[in-house]
Formats: C-alpha cells, sequence, structure tokens
C-alpha cells in the first residue's frame, strides 16, 4: 500500500528542505496540490508513471491524489522548495476571467508537470520566493496577510507561464511509456467499470504478463493495487459527499460489497462507516 501524506489546515504551506542523506522515499499522494520548486541535486521524479530529470529551476505541480516520489542521487545535496496548497484558499481568490487552478488542471488534462523556466523569468519566480519566504517566516504584524497576498501573486505569475508554456520544449528530460500512460489515463477514468487485467490487456491488446510486468516497472505499483489505491480515494470523497456507502462500494468498481469493506479497511485500518463517522 502507497501512503497519504500530510495534513493542510492552512491557506499554503511552505518548506525550504536541504539535505544530502541517503533516503530512500516511498511512492504516496496528498489530499491536496502541491508545487516543488527544484534547486539543487541530481534527482528524478516519479510522477503517476512518468519521471522528470530535473534540473535547477524545474517547477513541478502535483495534483492531489496523484501518486509521486523522488529517485534521488545522495552524493549531492537535495535542496528544494515545496508548497503545499489549499484548493479552497485559491478557489476564493479567484476572479471571474482568472482561475489560480488552472496550472494544475493543465497539468492534469496534457499530463506533463514540468515547468522549465528562461533564465529571466527563473530569476523573476526566485526572487518572488524569496521575498514570500522572509514573509513567512517574519513575527511582524501584518505579515500574515502579505504572505498571502504574495502567494497569490506567486500563482499568478506560475499559472502565466505555465498556461504559455511550450510543452514539446524539454521531451528529453521525460521519459514514460506511452501504452502505461493511456492504461493510467483509462483507469482513472472508469473506475467504475471492469477493470481486471484480463479486461485491461483485451482492450489495449497487450499481453496480461508483459502488462503486470511493465505496469509495475513504470509506476512502482502492481496494477491491481494501483487500481485499489485509486478506487479507495474515490470512495473517500464520496463519503465525504455524504453518499451511502453501498451506492460507493458500487460507484467505486466493487461488485461484492464484503470485498470493498476488505479493501477499505486495509489501506485506512477503519470501516467505511467508522471513516465517516469520524468525517462527520
Amino acid at each position: 500500500m502507497k501512503s497519504k501524506r500530510g495534513y493542510l489546515y492552512k491557506d499554503f504551506k511552505l518548506f525550504h528542505l536541504k539535505d544530502n542523506k541517503k533516503e530512500s522515499f516511498e511512492l504516496h499522494y496528498h489530499e491536496f496540490n502541491k508545487i516543488i520548486v527544484f534547486l539543487s541535486g541530481k534527482v528524478n521524479y516519479l510522477i503517476e508513471g512518468k519521471s522528470y530529470n530535473l534540473k535547477p529551476g524545474d517547477i513541478l505541480f502535483i495534483n492531489n491524489y496523484e501518486v509521486h516520489r523522488p529517485i534521488i542521487d545522495s552524493s549531492e545535496e537535495y535542496e528544494r522548495i515545496i508548497f503545499w496548497v489549499n484548493s479552497d484558499f485559491l478557489i476564493k481568490n479567484n476572479s471571474n476571467d482568472f482561475n489560480l487552478l488552472k496550472c494544475f488542471e493543465f497539468a492534469a488534462k496534457n499530463k506533463i508537470n514540468l515547468l522549465r523556466l528562461e533564465n529571466d523569468d527563473k530569476k523573476y519566480i526566485n526572487e518572488l520566493i524569496r521575498e514570500l519566504e522572509l514573509e513567512v517566516d517574519s513575527k511582524v504584524i501584518g505579515s500574515s496577510i502579505l504572505s498571502s497576498a504574495l502567494f497569490i501573486k506567486l500563482m499568478v505569475n506560475l499559472n502565466r507561464f505555465f498556461l504559455n508554456y511550450d510543452l514539446s520544449k524539454e521531451k528529453a528530460d521525460i521519459s514514460f511509456n506511452e501504452i502505461i500512460q493511456n492504461i493510467l489515463f483509462y483507469i482513472n477514468n472508469n473506475l467504475k467499470e471492469d477493470l481486471s487485467i484480463d479486461s485491461i490487456s483485451n482492450k489495449f491488446f497487450i499481453s496480461k504478463y508483459y502488462l503486470m510486468h511493465k505496469f509495475k516497472n513504470e509506476t512502482g505499483y502492481t496494477l491491481h493495487s494501483y487500481i485499489n489505491q485509486k478506487r479507495m480515494i474515490l470512495a473517500c470523497e464520496y463519503i465525504k459527499q455524504g453518499k451511502n456507502i453501498h451506492d460507493v462500494s458500487e460507484m467505486c468498481g466493487f461488485n461484492d460489497y464484503s470485498t470493498f469493506i476488505r479493501v477499505f479497511k486495509k489501506f485506512y485500518k477503519l470501516s467505511p462507516k467508522e471513516y465517516k463517522k469520524d468525517k462527520f
């Protein structure tokens, strides 16, 4: 099972991290959106089956529930700035002509998470982040208001850069298997349907043994584990919306209610009823 990490109760959180210890990160996901500004090191970042070979200044947009992890060469110091982003805060600050969440929607639609800026634009963003970082750490009166304003300014500019980005530019530093990408897209858009290994291999005209091997190699998940993970994420969203748990089971592709309960308990150590009680 891959894990959910972190909770976000603020409008956003900023972390500036620097280390060169040998550490292996497991695949994980968040309920909130995440931005990573890569500053230094040797890192490949794996996001939903795509591997990004990062260069200093690269920016990654990671949507909520996208599974991801860095693969780090500890011979060099790994420095990065991470933003945890509260979607409700951005939505509250949207205008009629500007959607601050558009960068994440753009990443999901185009199945690309990387923004690589030109030097002048990179310098501008880095200066804006430094100003924001100082304000976040400040104890001066009004710093929380100014921090929020600076974060919105940062998000406006990141959206402007990403929405005008030439998606074909950095192909050499993005590796993925096209068949697996198509299968991932199909799974995430058909969680209610039959997603057995046989049905997927038949739909994509590939051997189920090749499918199982290639899927694990490209994503870090077994096919069965990935499907269950995504179905459980969807189930939690439906439960939070107040839907009937029996209906949730069917809406998430489980023909057998007892199997749904067993899988849910495996992931969350709670029954769906206990989870619902905990959330309300």
